[in-house]
């Protein structure tokens, strides 16, 4: 793993903290553990020992893929961003088939302007449903989540 795939991967735990992402570690010894990473207990040993101390030779996250997220996180999602007026006509329209078929294609597009404080709610949202924004699984930074992993 390079220098920048660590900081990636760094910060990206970091963000998800609060939500309590399951991890899976191959510790030094050849053994593997599986778990919650979170504020509450493991997670300033674990960050120690994977990116300072390498008692932890790799870290994987659980994240779901973007274009597993539901019809109805979609709408959640779009309600984030203060959109939440939309009526059912106008979930038809070619804006809102365009931000569905982003997502879809692992991207992310709003077909309409958002403020930044309502860009922090969005990524709160993807990291408290634990979606791979970053590509960190096609990068092998993450391991995909099985269904129902997070529920």
């Amino acid at each position: 793993m390079t220098q920048e795939d660590k900081e990636l991967l760094l910060k990206d735990l970091s963000a998800r903290l609060p939500y309590h992402v399951k991890v899976k570690i191959w510790l030094e010894d050849g053994t593997t553990e599986e778990g919650p990473l979170d504020l509450e207990h493991n997670y300033a040993n674990v960050l120690l020992d994977a990116f300072y101390y390498n008692y932890i030779i790799n870290i994987r996250p659980y994240l779901r893929s973007m274009s597993s997220m539901t019809e109805e996180e979609k709408i959640n999602l779009y309600k984030v961003t203060g959109f939440y007026y939309l009526s059912n006509n106008e979930l038809q329209n070619d804006k809102w088939y365009s931000f569905k078929n982003s997502i879809e294609n692992n991207k992310l597009f709003f077909p309409y302007p958002i403020w930044l404080d309502d860009s922090q709610k969005v990524f709160d949202w993807l990291n408290a449903h634990h979606f791979d924004y970053r590509g960190l699984i096609p990068m092998g930074l993450a391991l995909e989540a099985q269904e129902g992993m997070y529920k």
